[in-house]
């Protein structure tokens, strides 16, 4: 089994105690579904800084922010794809990026 990286990207949390509820158990839910998939859970991202070539320091990401990530085990990509189809993130507006880790 390879391992991919699940990088969100956007979403929003929701306002009301009883809504954040239940995106978490949405997101319990999701975790349950992949069963041993999930190798790490992951987090959200707080604030960001970034370190460019030339040793520069700046406020915030490089590109796109990102909001958090997931580590997943499958059989290729394309199955990893399946099952980010099915995260929460998706559901709050945010997008998901699938990338296949390279053992070195």
């Amino acid at each position: 089994m390879a391992t991919f990286v699940l990088l969100y990207s956007g979403g929003s949390m929701p306002a009301t105690e009883a809504e954040q509820a239940a995106v978490m158990q949405a997101w319990g839910a999701w975790y349950g579904q992949l069963g041993d998939a999930v190798a790490d859970g992951g987090n959200p991202f707080g604030p960001a800084k970034s370190v460019k070539s030339d040793g520069s320091i700046g406020d915030g990401p490089i590109g796109s922010p990102s909001s958090g990530y997931s580590i997943l085990r499958a059989g290729s990509l394309d199955a990893a794809v399946t099952l980010a189809q099915g995260c929460p993130l998706l559901q709050a507006g945010g997008q998901i990026s699938v990338y296949e880790t390279i053992e070195m």
